[in-house]
């Protein structure tokens, strides 16, 4: 197995995350630095990230839902030493986040060491719905503002698919999108005349928040997992 998969397989990090990982001189194979991330490995081989040693790949893999809280960021790590969302979920192994979130921003966000499950969430082409409750300005939210969320909004890096929207309250939206752009459903929001006051992720794929509490995690069953595998249904 190439080295950069064999890293993702491992959880590590994303496939593409760990080619850079990889070039940048941060993985050793046998004790000495390896910079080709085509290089052939194994179980075997002694494979190290940063001096840390790196499992078999697909060994043990785990998954916790986190609900994170406001002013907690989604990161591991923190260059401005704020608080992370992995800082919250206590764990022997390294844990990444998938699908991140504002610092601003509450609700569902997901912890892994499985890159291989953390692409397949997170790539546009996979297609996996993301549903958020926004209480926002304005209000309340007209037909015709639904109608373009629904049929997609004009942004400064291009239109948006279309997203499902209910108005659940006079100032309160629920909508579901399947893209990742940064504050995506804010700008959104922004776009038809409402801006955001507060926006909590509902649910991630398959998984609902449910009554998490506001810090609060647990880990995945091998049932929710295999439900995360499996995508979306057509």
């Amino acid at each position: 197995m190439r080295l950069a998969k064999h890293l993702a397989h491992a959880g590590v990090a994303s496939r593409r995350a760990a080619e850079q990982l990889v070039f940048a001189g941060r993985v050793t194979v046998g004790g000495e630095v390896v910079r080709d991330p085509a290089r052939d490995v194994g179980d075997a081989d002694a494979i190290a990230v940063d001096g840390r040693p790196v499992g078999a790949a697909g060994h043990g893999r785990v998954v916790y839902i986190l609900n994170k809280p406001a002013g907690v960021v989604s990161t591991a790590h923190d260059t401005h030493g704020r608080r992370t969302v992995v800082d919250l979920v206590k764990a022997e192994r390294r844990l990444y986040p998938v699908g991140r979130l504002d610092a601003d921003t509450t609700g569902l966000i997901l912890l892994t060491d499985d890159g291989e499950l953390a692409y397949r969430l997170t790539h546009p082409s996979f297609e996996v719905p993301k549903t958020y409750r926004a209480v926002v300005r304005n209000p309340p939210v007209r037909e015709p503002a639904l109608r373009r969320l629904r049929q997609g909004v004009e942004l400064e890096d291009g239109r948006t698919s279309p997203a499902k929207v209910r108005r659940i309250g006079p100032g309160e939206l629920e909508l579901t999108i399947h893209e990742g752009r940064k504050r995506q459903v804010r700008r959104m929001c922004e776009a038809v005349g409402h801006r955001v006051e507060s926006l909590e992720r509902l649910a991630f794929g398959p998984l609902r928040l449910g009554t998490l509490p506001p810090g609060g995690h647990r880990r995945l069953t091998p049932a929710e997992v295999e439900r995360l595998r499996a995508g979306p249904r057509r």
